[in-house]
C-alpha cells in the first residue's frame, strides 16, 4: 500500500521519468492507479468506462520495449483519463446521454491518438453531465460523480469525472474540454490546475466536427481541449504532446513557436495585470472574493506585478453564449433524439432544444461576440494579463445547474459561471489555479486569462503563483478517510 500511495501521489512529470529510467515500471504504475480507482470509485464515480484490461496490456508492451532498449514516447508509462465526450476508438463513448449509452466510435479523437503516440496509457473515460450541456456532474446514464473534498458536492463539470479523478490521484491528469469553462469549472470546485490553451492550440476531430453524430458535433466554435492535472508542469507536459496543427480541424493554429516546458520558466517582474473581481455585474460569494483578493496580492507583493482593479465593460453576455451554443449545435438531429429517448434525458437539455430559436437570436449572438471580442481586445492592450474568480461560487450540492442565491441576491442557475463563458466567446487562453479553501474547506479557483495566443504567459504566471502558493500539500479529506493520503 505505501507504494501503490508514493506512485499515485507523483506526478506525470516524475512518473514519466521514473519509467523510463527502469526505477518504476509501467505495470507497476498502472496498477497502483487502478487500486486506487478500486478504493475510491465507489465514494466519487469519476468514470463511468474503465479499461483496466487494455491499460494493463499496454503497460506491458511500454516494459517490453524498454527491456528491448527501444525508443518510447515522453509519456511512456503515465496513466491519463478520457473525458467521455472525448472519441476513442473500440472505448464507449456515451457523452452521459441514453442515446449513445452503447456508442463505440470508430476512430480516436486526434488528442487520443498523441497520447496513444506517446505512450500514455488509458485507463478510463471520465464522467460527464449530459453532452457536456451543464457545469456540474450527473446525467440520466451513470452515478453522478462527486467531489472528493465533500462528497455531498459537486466537483464540477462539464469534465467533472476528470477533476475528481485527478483530485483524488487516480490518474496524474485527465483530459477536459471547455466550451464554456469545463476545464477551469471542474479545476477550481476540485481544487486542481486546468488550462484551456487558446482557440485551435489543440485540435478537435471527431469532437465538435463529425456530422454524423448529433451532440458529439456541437460547440464547433466555442470548443477547446486541454489538460486537467494537480502541477502547472503537468499540464505543460501534455500540452506538448497534444498541441499543434492537424486538417481535420479548421480551426488549429500552426506550430507553436516556443517549448511547452520552458514557458514555465521566468519572472512576472514588471507586468501589468488587471483584476475583475465581479466583471462590474456579477454576484459573488463573500468567501471567494476574500479568498480570491488575497490570491491576487500574491501577483503584486511576491511575484513583482502591478495589479489594477478594472472590468472590460461589457454586460452580461450570457443570453448571446446561448444562442451560439444552439447555433453550433445540430438542432434537427438532436431534436429527434428527442423524439425517442425525451423522457430519459437531463430536462434542462430537452428545454433547451425545444426552445423556438430563431435566426435573429443567432445573428444577434454573433453581433455581441464581436462586440465583447474588440472590448477585450481593446482592454488587455493595456494589460499583460487579468485575473477574476474562476467561478462566483464554491462547491454546491450535487444535482443541481447551480445555486440560485448568490450573496443574497436572487440570480439564474447559470450565473455562477460569469467568468469562465466570456473566454470562450474570445478564445483567448485561460487557466483556473488553485487559490484557497472556504471556511469548510473547499476549493476555491483564481483565474488567469492572457492575451490572444499567449499562452506561455499564462503557464508562466500559473508556475509563478503555484511555486509563490504551493498547493499540493493539501489532500481531500476522502483520502484522509480512506487512509490513503500520503
Amino acid at each position: 500500500m505505501d507504494l501503490q500511495k508514493q506512485i499515485c501521489g507523483m506526478d506525470a512529470v516524475a512518473l514519466a521519468k521514473a519509467v523510463r529510467t527502469r526505477e518504476l515500471s509501467a505495470v507497476e504504475v498502472v496498477d497502483a492507479h487502478l487500486a486506487r480507482m478500486d478504493a475510491v470509485e465507489p465514494s466519487i464515480h469519476a468514470f463511468c468506462t474503465v479499461t483496466a484490461q487494455c491499460a494493463r496490456d499496454a503497460a506491458r508492451e511500454v516494459d517490453a520495449r524498454i527491456s528491448r532498449g527501444d525508443e518510447v514516447g515522453v509519456l511512456a508509462g503515465v496513466p491519463v483519463g478520457i473525458k467521455d465526450l472525448v472519441c476513442t476508438a473500440g472505448i464507449r463513448t456515451a457523452s452521459g446521454s441514453p442515446a449513445y449509452k452503447d456508442f463505440v466510435p470508430d476512430e480516436d479523437d486526434v488528442v487520443v491518438e498523441r497520447l496513444k503516440k506517446a505512450d500514455a496509457i488509458i485507463v478510463g473515460k471520465t464522467n460527464v453531465p449530459e453532452f457536456g450541456y451543464s457545469g456540474v456532474g450527473h446525467n440520466p446514464v451513470f452515478e453522478t460523480t462527486r467531489n472528493p473534498w465533500n462528497t455531498a458536492m459537486t466537483p464540477g463539470g462539464s469534465s467533472a469525472g476528470s477533476g475528481a479523478a485527478v483530485a483524488s490521484g487516480e490518474v496524474p491528469f485527465a483530459i477536459g474540454s471547455d466550451g464554456g469553462g469545463s476545464i477551469r469549472i471542474p479545476s477550481a470546485h476540485s481544487g486542481i490546475y486546468g488550462i484551456k490553451p487558446s482557440m485551435g492550440r489543440v485540435p478537435l476531430y471527431p469532437g465538435c466536427r463529425d456530422e454524423r453524430y448529433p451532440g458529439v458535433s456541437s460547440w464547433e466554435s466555442l470548443e477547446h481541449l486541454g489538460p486537467m492535472s494537480r502541477t502547472v508542469a503537468d499540464s505543460a507536459l501534455m500540452l506538448s504532446v497534444i498541441a499543434g496543427p492537424d486538417p481535420r480541424d479548421r480551426h488549429s493554429l500552426p506550430h507553436a513557436g516556443f517549448d511547452w516546458m520552458k514557458a514555465l520558466d521566468g519572472d512576472l517582474k514588471g507586468l501589468r495585470v488587471a483584476y475583475s473581481p465581479d466583471w462590474g455585474y456579477a454576484a459573488v460569494d463573500p468567501q471567494v472574493r476574500k479568498v480570491v483578493d488575497e490570491a491576487v496580492r500574491v501577483f503584486e507583493r511576491d511575484l513583482g506585478c502591478t495589479v489594477e482593479v478594472a472590468h472590460p465593460g461589457w454586460s452580461d453576455p450570457f443570453d448571446a453564449f446561448w444562442a451560439i451554443v444552439a447555433m453550433d449545435t445540430d438542432l434537427k438531429g438532436m431534436r429527434a433524439m428527442v423524439e425517442q429517448y425525451g423522457e430519459q434525458m437531463s430536462p434542462h437539455l430537452v428545454a433547451f432544444l425545444n426552445h423556438p430559436w430563431s435566426a435573429e437570436d443567432f445573428t444577434n449572438a454573433s453581433v455581441t461576440r464581436k462586440a465583447l471580442v474588440n472590448r477585450m481586445w481593446r482592454f488587455m492592450a493595456n494589460y499583460d494579463l487579468l485575473l477574476t474568480p474562476t467561478l462566483s461560487v464554491p462547491p454546491f450540492p450535487v444535482h443541481m445547474q447551480g445555486p440560485e442565491i448568490i450573496d443574497g441576491r436572487m440570480v439564474a442557475p447559470t450565473q455562477w459561471l460569469s467568468f469562465t463563458y466570456p473566454i470562450n466567446l474570445t478564445g483567448q487562453p485561460a487557466a483556473s489555479v488553485p487559490a484557497g479553501f472556504t471556511t469548510d474547506g473547499l476549493p476555491i479557483g483564481l483565474q488567469i486569462v492572457g492575451r490572444h495566443l499567449d499562452d506561455p504567459l499564462v503557464l508562466r504566471a500559473s508556475a509563478a503563483f503555484e511555486k509563490a502558493r504551493p498547493w499540493r500539500q493539501a489532500c481531500p479529506p476522502l483520502l484522509k478517510e480512506l487512509g490513503l493520503a500520503n
